[in-house]
């Protein structure tokens, strides 16, 4: 599975798994099978009493559906659209605070996205930088604090300790940096953590740094914005008391942003970046400026009380509290498909600034703390201090503080762009609940931005916005992630050995160690202050994907096509299923009338119901074909009906239906903005449309799970399509139970 997920990037198809060779082979053997008990297949299509190609009907009309705001138009695949039926999405609701509803939807998201807009949708270089490297960069305003706030308890002595912590971590990035330049040309489609540590490593290793990314990227909301939030506080402290509703209010608005799609959010999200990048460095270029002036004046020592001596593990902890400057750095290398092509070109590029421009804040920022002789205090930020030596308190500070207090709110867009990402990709090996797979409107990932938002959000209200309760968690599960994937890099270069991979490994292997040093001294000095709480999420992370894989997996083994499927039973007589060729009933009156509504409900004997059989196909597998055969049975016009995101999801399905044996009509319908009840309901009143006298019953199979919270795992299709119909007369919904 994970050599499939590195082979192409996520995409609108994900959730519609391609047959193996052995499964196709499977698949023609049941069609022969079907071509023993069934007529051929043309005479299915000649009982059909309707058109199936519903985009030749003229009468359409906008339905109204209750509790689904989305309504989609359908045309037949390949076929000519009438100008009336173009795909597009209305608005649809029964109520006037629905209607509102969706127009403040419409408004605060926009429109929704073909599945084809989706290399539109991706960034160019100058919007991916800002928008990847905004965690990375926002870290320069609380990682040199955290490092001074921990050798501040051993005084002076510990405080000259901080130009060489300063630099060990500087060279830590530069070889983590040029350690993921290389993980992009390994993994050109996408190489985050999760997938090359599962693809050198091994399943459980891939698993143990995706948790570890997970937890790091929910703690990255959280901590961004409790310290965008101080540096709201340390500007204007009579705000201190609403650090938990500004906060809030924050991760609401990153909701929003995100869930208008990864280019709308990227041009957002941008222009505080780029600013807070331009004010810090002239904080740094002016107190350059003024420490050469004086020429360089030694810094005035504090008067610090040592609160403890200088011991190892106080250096292991100030360390580790420093690398916190590193968090965000392997966010571009995954995600490498959100780039305009050239994509791993063009990562690597904005890669390569964002390390160098990092490498520059960062020392600049502590070697001015290192001139000025700048201490952290309780109710004004290190760099606020800087800021204020810099440029005084005139407008400069104001943009200053204003634009740390912006990067840091939005630097948790860098964790909404990674972690539905990840998540798809988990969803897609079968870790994840398959919903996690598909895409929103705007093509953005939106269960996983809700589910980040909300568990963000949980963490957040927890530690009443503190910034120092927050970072102990902070370090941990991220550099777990970096040592695991710098390690399956070492692995995958050693396998290979094309051009150069020395060189590469050498540059792998040394992340890898530096890495792995910051994780075991952090789970060690922060072990008490908090870390194990990210060890244990990490862990029961591992657990739960474990226990959702072995589910899918018993599902999968129960769906798959095996040759065992395809055999007929000894001696027995294959009895022929096919409608009955009978004359149509004479056509009634259009429906809407008061006639016809009596007449409709007047069905008191058999004769009088005329029925359609409509399969709801998602792919061909042994629960699909059961439902196929269960519709086929009854001996009544059978139709299937696929709904496709794309025109190639479409042509695979055709494919596939063509292998089986082409034994019942097939209409696709492309579905471009993945939406999947509305246009089903649309196609079954269209259907409906030319024939009102029939009686339409959509039959879909269902995964009858024998645990309840198996049931969170799988789509509840057949329950919203049911409340869809269910005002609709003389349309029934059934679904055929698949046990596993």
């Amino acid at each position: 599975m994970t050599q499939e997920s590195a082979a192409h990037p996520p995409g609108p198809s994900d959730p519609l798994p391609d047959l193996t060779a052995e499964q196709l082979d499977t698949l023609h053997r049941i069609g022969r099978r079907w071509s023993r008990v069934t007529r051929p297949p043309q005479e299915w299509r000649d009982a059909l009493p309707v058109d199936p190609n519903v985009g030749d009907y003229p009468a359409r009309h906008q339905i109204r559906l209750p509790r689904y705001e989305r309504f989609v138009t359908v045309s037949e695949l390949g076929g000519k659209a009438r100008a009336d039926q173009v795909s597009k999405v209305t608005a649809l609701t029964s109520t006037s605070t629905g209607r509102v509803g969706s127009r403040v939807r419409r408004v605060l998201l926009g429109p929704a996205l073909k599945s084809t807009a989706l290399v539109r949708e991706r960034m160019r270089k100058l919007v991916a930088l800002p928008v990847l490297s905004s965690d990375a960069l926002s870290s320069v305003a609380y990682g040199p604090e955290a490092l001074l706030t921990i050798l501040v308890l051993a005084g002076a002595a510990g405080l000259a300790l901080s130009l060489p912590i300063a630099l060990t971590i500087m060279v830590m990035m530069l070889a983590v940096g040029l350690s993921y330049r290389q993980t992009i040309r390994a993994y050109p489609n996408g190489g985050g953590s999760y997938i090359v540590t599962s693809d050198n490593l091994g399943r459980v290793p891939g698993l143990v740094a995706a948790g570890g990314l997970m937890v790091d990227y929910v703690l990255t909301v959280a901590v961004s914005i409790a310290a965008g939030v101080a540096a709201v506080t340390s500007a204007i402290p009579s705000l201190g008391g609403a650090t938990v509703p500004l906060g809030l209010g924050a991760i609401a608005l990153l909701l929003a942003g995100n869930l208008r799609g990864v280019r709308q959010a990227g041009i957002l999200f941008a222009a505080p970046t780029y600013l807070f990048v331009l004010s810090v460095a002239g904080v740094i270029i002016a107190g350059l400026v003024e420490a050469a002036r004086q020429g360089f004046p030694p810094p005035s020592q504090p008067q610090v009380d040592a609160t403890t001596g200088v011991t190892l593990f106080l250096i292991m902890r100030a360390f580790t509290s420093g690398a916190t400057a590193m968090t965000g750095i392997e966010a571009i290398s995954n995600a490498v498909p959100a780039f305009k092509p050239v994509e791993w070109r063009n990562a690597r590029t904005s890669l390569t600034w964002m390390v160098a421009t990092l490498l520059a804040l960062f020392g600049g920022i502590m070697a001015l703390v290192l001139l000025t002789g700048t201490l952290p205090r309780p109710n004004e930020t290190v760099l606020s201090q800087l800021a204020r030596n810099s440029f005084g308190s005139g407008l400069m500070y104001v943009v200053v503080q204003a634009s740390t207090a912006a990067i840091l709110l939005l630097a948790a867009n860098t964790a909404y762009n990674d972690f539905p990402r990840v998540l798809s990709l988990l969803a897609r090996d079968h870790h994840a609940p398959r919903p996690f797979m598909r895409m929103g409107d705007r093509l953005a990932y939106s269960n996983g931005i809700l589910l980040l938002t909300i568990a963000a959000a949980l963490i957040f209200v927890a530690f009443d916005g503190r910034t120092t309760a927050l970072i102990p968690l902070y370090a941990v599960g991220v550099f777990l992630a970096f040592t695991l994937s710098q390690s399956g890099m070492v692995v995958h270069w050693w396998r290979s050995r094309g051009r150069h991979w020395r060189k590469s490994l050498a540059f792998n292997a040394l992340g890898a160690c530096m890495c792995a040093v910051v994780f075991v001294t952090a789970a060690i000095a922060k072990f008490t202050a908090g870390a194990w709480v990210a060890l244990v999420a990490v862990a029961l992370f591992v657990l739960l994907t474990l226990r959702i894989r072995a589910h899918y997996d018993e599902v999968g083994r129960a769906l798959r096509l095996r040759p065992q499927s395809a055999t007929l039973p000894g001696n027995t007589v294959p009895t022929p299923l096919c409608p009955p060729k009978e004359p149509p009933p004479e056509p009634r009156p259009a429906a809407g009338t008061e006639d016809t509504w009596e007449e409709e409900e007047a069905e008191e004997t058999p004769e009088e119901i005329h029925h359609l059989s409509v399969v709801a196909v998602e792919t061909l597998d042994l629960a699909n074909i059961r439902a196929l055969a269960y519709a086929a049975s009854l001996r009544q016009p059978v139709l299937a009906v696929h709904l496709s995101p794309t025109d190639e999801e479409a042509e695979r399905m055709t494919r596939y239906w063509r292998h089986w044996g082409n034994h019942l009509p097939l209409e696709v319908v492309v579905c471009p903005y993945r939406t999947i009840i509305a246009p089903l309901v649309d196609y079954v009143e269209a259907l409906h449309e030319q024939r009102p006298d029939l009686t339409i019953t959509v039959i879909l199979p269902e995964l009858a799970t024998s645990r309840r919270w198996h049931r969170l795992l799988h789509d509840r299709m057949a329950f919203r399509l049911r409340h869809a119909l269910r005002e609709r007369p003389k349309i029934v919904v059934t679904t055929v139970p698949f046990h596993v």
